[in-house]
């Protein structure tokens, strides 16, 4: 299940970081899976909603669309509804993309590291073995015109550190994501925040690499696969 705000949801004409890994999957692992959640579609600027369906690449089957992300939801709004997601979903493992909105809108670092740990209690009691790959909060333009706004994303992503540490389980492992490689924001957004076809390639490249790495899950990310601009660059973790 893909959890994430406005960069995992993509809008209207996007690929999206959650098309990418789709392609990944079904191209480097061998086992069965499913993509699960409750929404499928992409925010629509124009209606202010997630109501489009017009994803870059049309043939980007139904039920490889599913997740749970929303344009301007964080961590603040996906603790309450995680236990839900994952009983009704039956979601097994999580791919996590949230705290920009938090930071920015909602609450300071450590509320927000706060969230972080009620949201992984809700994920556990109804299922205590789930794992999740978590990401830090990435280089975006705020961070770099708002000094305090940057201090905020790297404290969180100390705590957002610490807390995996501290909550990861044997039975139940959680990984921190490493900041994608290359990550530029003038190269990897195409607004200072959300991710081009570029971007959404080392968005998947990062969460592909912390699960082949930690759990033998696919292969190294290779963003030669699939469509849109950006083909010819292998991405190897």
């Amino acid at each position: 299940m893909f959890v994430g705000d406005s960069m995992t949801i993509g809008s209207t004409g996007d690929f999206t970081w959650r098309y990418r890994m789709w392609q990944h999957l079904n191209a480097t692992f061998d086992g069965p899976y499913r993509i699960v959640g409750p929404r499928h579609t992409l925010h629509d600027p124009v209606e202010g909603a997630a109501t489009s369906s017009a994803y870059a690449d049309p043939g980007f089957p139904d039920e490889a669309r599913r997740h749970l992300a929303g344009w301007g939801e964080g961590w603040l709004h996906m603790a309450p509804l995680i236990g839900d997601m994952v009983r009704h979903h039956d979601a097994d493992t999580l791919l996590v993309s949230l705290g920009l909105i938090d930071l920015g809108f909602y609450t300071n670092a450590e509320q927000t590291a706060e969230n972080v740990r009620r949201f992984v209690d809700g994920a556990r009691e109804v299922a205590p073995h789930i794992r999740a790959v978590l990401m830090p909060v990435i280089p975006n333009v705020r961070a770099v015109a708002d000094p305090a706004f940057g201090v905020a994303c790297e404290r969180f992503n100390e705590l957002l550190a610490k807390a995996v540490a501290d909550l990861s389980t044997p039975g139940s492992p959680l990984l921190l994501a490493s900041e994608p490689d290359g990550w530029e924001t003038d190269r990897a957004t195409y607004d200072g925040t959300h991710p081009s076809e570029w971007g959404e390639r080392l968005l998947a490249g990062a969460f592909a690499g912390a699960m082949h790495q930690a759990w033998g899950v696919g292969a190294p990310y290779d963003g030669m696969v699939g469509g849109g601009a950006g083909g010819g660059i292998t991405l190897s973790r």
